[in-house]
């Protein structure tokens, strides 16, 4: 009875101390770490054995059964698997320019008997990337339509996509009511703008991202179209002769339109020395067009036309350039009667009916006259100022004509 228990008391010690018969048996030292890595990169796993002896090192990728390498061998065919070790401890598994197949469990194994064996996870992740045929383009829509934009990405993990405005101006969201919610970043694969207008146009950016770099964007630009609008500050100008004016119209238009000046009835002005000429760009849409007249001469008095055309229509809008005393009628002493003649204020005069001159304009008149002063500043006067003014004068000269016949 003695015998038995000193066996089995020998048999326990030496399963305490990881031999059997005398030999130590191999153990992991550590766990296999899992591996996540970008697609193209590569991947390198570790088993670590402790007390290997003649005992061998195996890889096998677990989910297709597929034998990697025995010891210091390559078995399989994949040009892209090797093996290295060190210290006869360390045990390395090398997969370069790692594909989505590789994907998987892979075990190292010791072939012990029973076999003894680990496991470590390879997941390969793939950055973002736009999918060509269900992402948008360039798109044009009507004022007041519905632009409908969207972009698709795929990648592992499934990417997240945002939409942001180029210009760091707000996105205009509505609902189905109408209700309008402004943000500056868009959440969702579909970018919906319902009842868009002109200050929507521009440039919009999808972003995909998923954690893997890099991100990715895609610039979609969104063009409202509509009809021509042109608005004048000053539709009564007045200067004297040999000086130089300027006339102004703004112009909003989408496509961009054709702006130029007409000479009323229909006389088409070309730029040159007389006729200076600028358009200024504001916005994708708003531009400011200016003529200055240089040395102006009685014959250069009368009604202008500022015309905007596109593809959708056309629209004009005068301005009428009348005279008014200049510098050479200045008086340095106060007579004691002066008749002022209908020349001292030039041919042209205000007419109440120029108003149906600008049923196409989109903007009602300022009602305001442009005056020079004889220091070369200009001074807007209103007209209701002015038509007070006028009749305080007349009140004034109608007193004193009365005061003198009665002395």
């Amino acid at each position: 009875m003695l015998v038995p228990l000193l066996i089995l008391s020998t048999a326990l010690a030496a399963a305490n101390t990881g031999k059997h018969g005398g030999i130590e048996v191999p153990e992991f030292g550590e766990p296999i770490t899992n591996l996540t890595v970008p697609l193209g990169r590569d991947a390198t796993f570790k088993c670590i054995v402790v007390n290997l002896g003649n005992f061998r090192v195996g890889w096998v990728k677990a989910d297709t059964k597929a034998i990697q390498a025995i010891h210091e061998h390559v078995i399989t065919h994949n040009p892209r698997v090797s093996v290295s070790h060190s210290d006869h401890s360390t045990w390395y598994l090398h997969i370069k320019n790692v594909q989505e197949e590789d994907r998987g469990q892979y075990m190292c194994q010791i072939n012990t008997d029973p076999m003894k064996s680990q496991m470590g996870s390879l997941d390969v992740v793939i950055p973002p990337d736009f999918i060509t045929e269900e992402t948008s383009g360039d798109t044009m829509v009507p004022e007041g339509g519905t632009a409908r934009v969207s972009c698709r990405a795929r990648g592992v993990p499934a990417p997240r996509v945002m939409w942001k405005r180029e210009d760091g101006q707000e996105i205009v969201v509505r609902d189905h009511t109408g209700a309008k919610s402004k943000m500056h970043t868009y959440q969702g694969e579909v970018l919906k703008l319902t009842k868009i207008s002109r200050s929507e146009m521009g440039t919009y950016l999808c972003i995909a991202s998923n954690g893997v770099p890099p991100t990715v964007s895609k610039r979609i630009h969104i063009s409202v179209h509509f009809h021509p609008v042109i608005q004048v500050p000053n539709q009564l100008v007045g200067a004297p002769l040999a000086t130089d004016v300027t006339l102004e119209c703004y112009v909003e238009s989408s496509p961009k339109s054709i702006n130029y000046w007409v000479k009323d009835p229909g006389e088409l002005i070309i730029p040159s020395e007389h006729h200076e000429m600028t358009v200024r760009q504001k916005s994708m849409f708003e531009a400011e067009m200016t003529m200055t007249i240089k040395n102006i001469r009685r014959e250069d008095l009368g009604s202008y036309i500022c015309v905007a055309k596109n593809s959708l229509g056309d629209v004009e809008s005068k301005i009428r350039l009348y005279e008014i005393p200049g510098n050479d009628r200045h008086i340095d002493q106060y007579p004691d009667e002066r008749i002022t003649s209908d020349d001292d204020y030039g041919t042209e005069a205000y007419d109440e009916d120029q108003e149906n001159d600008n049923v196409k304009s989109n903007r009602v008149p300022d009602r305001a006259n442009k005056w020079y002063a004889n220091d070369g500043k200009t001074v807007v006067a209103n007209s209701e100022h002015s038509t007070a003014a006028t009749t305080g004068l007349t009140i004034t000269i109608i007193f004193l004509y009365l005061f003198q016949t009665i002395l």
